[in-house]
């Protein structure tokens, strides 16, 4: 017999994950990305301003001034813009990796600089966008507690640096803590992990059922806290990119170690809604 409260908890859990999903600011909200030229990159809804904004906005916002690493935004209407809650007509601004972004609020919009593998860019959010509301939900495996696989985490005495391909195209060096081992389908395998400082491990891996019934390019498990060593893998918590709800995100997919050559039939599953 399934144990009834552990069920619920994951199908609470997934619920809460499709409503994130569609928060103001969220991944369904994204409305753009758009890579900086150095020197002048005109801002707003005219069809030739560089960074296009929706058509309720100012047809000329102002300009963002690249130097090849800074980004300064100067706003040449009279319509109010905040950054990080002040209004102003000109900023420095700090990128989403900073410790605190600047982030450029008007009219249910959003943006802030990031830096990538492929340059310094501007991401844009508008909350007025449909699809918060009419993306399709997200779909999962039945929940299966065979897939709650008790695993033991060994933590490198030195961080190990692995390859990790980005949707961009590029390959990075990530930085990995340790591993977890675990058996799976009558299989003894193990998969690189990151600590958080939280103590739970994030983990990006590929398994045989990528590209037939979940993402193509890998899914996504955090786990709960670490304790003594030991860790429960819940493979009914595995979770799509962000990049298979938008065409906005940045995600980096799982290194050639954390391939699996068993199916993970658990978790988050993929139709190509997007």
């Amino acid at each position: 017999m399934p144990n009834e409260e552990y069920v619920n908890s994951i199908l609470k859990w997934r619920k809460e994950v499709d409503t994130n999903l569609r928060r103001e600011n969220g991944w369904l909200a994204l409305a753009g990305l758009f890579w900086l030229r150095k020197g002048t990159n005109l801002i707003g809804s005219d069809p030739s301003c560089d960074i296009k904004l929706p058509s309720r906005a100012p047809k000329k916002l102002g300009r963002f001034e690249f130097d090849g690493n800074n980004v300064t935004l100067y706003v040449e209407t009279e319509r109010a813009v905040e950054v990080n809650g002040m209004e102003t007509k000109t900023a420095l601004l700090d990128a989403d990796q900073e410790d605190v972004p600047s982030f450029i609020t008007m009219d249910d919009m959003r943006m802030v600089v990031v830096r990538r593998s492929k340059g310094v860019g501007i991401r844009l959010w508008d909350n007025m966008r449909e699809e918060r509301r009419t993306f399709p939900p997200r779909e999962w495996y039945p929940v299966k507690e065979e897939y709650r696989i008790p695993a033991t985490y060994n933590r490198y005495k030195t961080p190990q640096i692995v390859k990790m391909p980005d949707i961009l195209g590029a390959i990075l060096d990530e930085k990995m803590d340790g591993e977890v081992v675990f058996k799976v389908a009558g299989k003894n395998v193990k998969l690189l992990v990151t600590e958080e400082p939280d103590h739970r491990l994030y983990i990006q891996f590929k398994d045989l059922t990528n590209n037939q019934t979940t993402y193509p390019s890998s899914r996504y498990l955090y786990t709960d806290s670490i304790q003594s060593g030991k860790i429960i893998l819940d493979f009914n918590k595995a979770y799509n990119p962000p990049c298979a709800f938008t065409d906005y995100a940045t995600c980096s997919f799982a290194p050639r170690e954390n391939y699996l050559d068993v199916a993970i039939e658990a978790g988050e599953m993929f139709s190509g809604h997007h």
